[in-house]
């Protein structure tokens, strides 16, 4: 069964494939917000204001007043003492990463850590869990001995749901310069408190220097990425070269999200009810046993690669793709989305009930 299909609308909750329509269970739109009536009408506020987009250096002599107000208020959002907003998640992770790479630095990276935050490419990763990984750090790290440290990790492990910990933070070695960098890309917008991720749930001593770099393209709907650290890091990284020299995202984006609070809240509280139905479903029918899944976490991974063709028998099409690297594994799973319905939730879980019953 083909699992690549090259498609001319952008996906929502149905697909069109070869004039069939397919119940669409996959991506990274988690909010829906890329399909939501309100924030797309925001959206053509900003464009009409502030134009398609502004291609000039943050640091020109001509500045638009939406980049300061937006990332005032996404750093009040998440707890950060300030933010910086750039043109997309994996130039975020590349805007620390390369100026740390300047500053007599020794990396040390968690297994799955994003490719955005490698300060060189090839990094080779941890092959244990994250869980042996983090008990074992801070001893790491104390051995070591280096002048100043980085610690790349995500927030959680959105490939394979596997449950991740934090409390391994406040263990690291007090007498040593640290850097934590933690990749939120599929936190942000969904978990936390009010959705505002991983940041203010992290705790760190005085000598450790957090930082929290994230994609806004998935729950947020933002083309566009950025970072939260605290005011002085965060003014070195505006005066980088790399940074002054790349373009900024999109001014209409920020626009749209400085107006869409009502959006988020609506969207958010209909992805909670969607990922609650959907997993009481597929616990009523028995389908929760071939997956992995975190709690109000609006993905569920399966080793079972063969429910791709069942379900796409049936008309639903979900994730089932090798990533990063594309000669692997396919990683098979179920993203739910604000954008679905009830009905939908029930016929999937009905037909992921029907596959665990014959194979079983």
């Amino acid at each position: 069964m083909p699992n690549e299909f090259i498609i001319n609308q952008l996906p929502s909750n149905k697909i069109l494939i070869e004039e069939k329509e397919y119940h669409f269970y996959s991506g990274t739109s988690y909010l829906g917000l890329n399909q939501d009536a309100d924030f797309k009408h925001l959206l053509i506020e900003g464009i009409n204001r502030y134009g398609m987009s502004f291609g000039s250096s943050r640091n020109g002599n001509l500045q638009l007043d939406i980049y300061a107000a937006a990332e005032e208020k996404m750093a009040r959002w998440v707890g950060a003492e300030k933010a910086l907003t750039v043109s997309s998640g994996m130039l975020a992770g590349q805007v620390v990463a390369q100026f740390l790479k300047t500053q007599d630095s020794t990396f040390f990276y968690a297994p799955s850590s994003h490719a955005a935050n490698f300060h060189e490419p090839n990094v080779v990763l941890p092959n244990i869990s994250f869980e042996n990984w983090a008990e074992n750090i801070a001893q790491e790290i104390s051995e070591n001995g280096a002048t100043h440290s980085v610690i790349v990790c995500n927030s959680c492990d959105a490939l394979k749901l596997t449950p991740y910990h934090f409390d391994w933070t406040v263990q690291l070695p007090q007498n040593q310069k640290t850097t934590l960098i933690i990749d939120d890309s599929h936190g942000l917008g969904i978990t936390g408190d009010n959705g505002a991720g991983v940041f203010q749930n992290i705790f760190v001593n005085a000598n450790v220097r957090l930082v929290v770099v994230s994609s806004l393209h998935k729950a947020m709907g933002i083309a566009g990425g950025v970072i939260f650290s605290d005011s002085d890091f965060i003014e070195q990284l505006r005066h980088t070269a790399f940074f002054s020299s790349c373009s900024p995202i999109t001014p209409a984006y920020l626009y749209a999200y400085m107006h869409a609070d009502d959006a988020y809240s609506k969207n958010q509280q209909k992805l909670k009810e969607n990922i609650a139905r959907f997993t009481h479903k597929l616990i009523e029918n028995q389908g929760i046993k071939i997956f992995n899944y975190l709690e109000g976490y609006p993905v569920f991974y399966s080793l079972r690669d063969e429910l791709y063709d069942f379900l796409f028998q049936h008309q639903i099409l979900i994730y089932s793709f090798a990533y990063p690297i594309k000669t692997g594994k396919p990683n098979t799973r179920i993203v739910i989305s604000a954008w679905h319905e009830a009905e939908q939730l029930d016929f999937l879980a009905e037909k992921i009930g029907e596959f665990t019953k014959v194979n079983s």
